[in-house]
């Protein structure tokens, strides 16, 4: 795979058109697979909150992109337009929420691909395990870190405010 930014793909939205990432040079970006019917789905909420917290000190810098993924035990059936309502009536979702993607396969989308590529996961494997697999985009588009399911959002809070405060310089 060709050696790439962050800012060089263009998923979709959930209307299906180009959401380009270049929109968001210059930004600290956790990316997260989502799922609305998973044990792991109230950690909306706990991002909503991490995204207003670090937001607050640090305005425009930092965005949580959601791709919501059907791919674990059929966890996200829903269409585009409900999973949008769905986080925005139970969780109060404001950050964006895209289009529905796989993250696995032959049909993976190609910011995923390229994200595992940057960023194994344990043992070098490259696969994402379970929804809710986290990955910190730096300022300048490049993969800092990935987090297990597991990871509350939280626990992420410093390690965010550090990429946010090292990209100022």
């Amino acid at each position: 795979m060709a050696s790439k930014t962050f800012h060089e793909f263009q998923p979709v939205d959930r209307k299906g058109k180009p959401y380009p990432l270049s929109n968001l040079k210059g930004r600290v970006v956790l990316v997260v697979n989502t799922a609305s019917k998973c044990s792991f789905t109230p950690q909306y909420r706990e991002l909503e909150q991490l995204y207003q917290q670090i937001n607050e000190k640090y305005p425009d810098e930092f965005v949580i992109l959601g791709f919501p993924c059907n791919q674990f035990g059929n966890q996200d059936p829903g269409t585009n337009d409900e999973i949008q309502t769905f986080c925005q009536v139970n969780y109060g979702v404001s950050f964006p929420v895209l289009g529905k993607v796989d993250v696995n396969g032959p049909n993976a989308d190609p910011l995923w691909s390229w994200m595992k590529e940057k960023q194994p996961g344990i043992f070098g494997l490259t696969r994402i395990k379970w929804n809710f697999e986290k990955f910190l985009i730096t300022a300048d588009g490049q993969v800092a870190g990935r987090w297990w399911s597991m990871a509350k959002p939280q626990s992420l809070h410093d390690t965010i405010v550090r990429e946010i405060e090292a990209g100022r310089g």
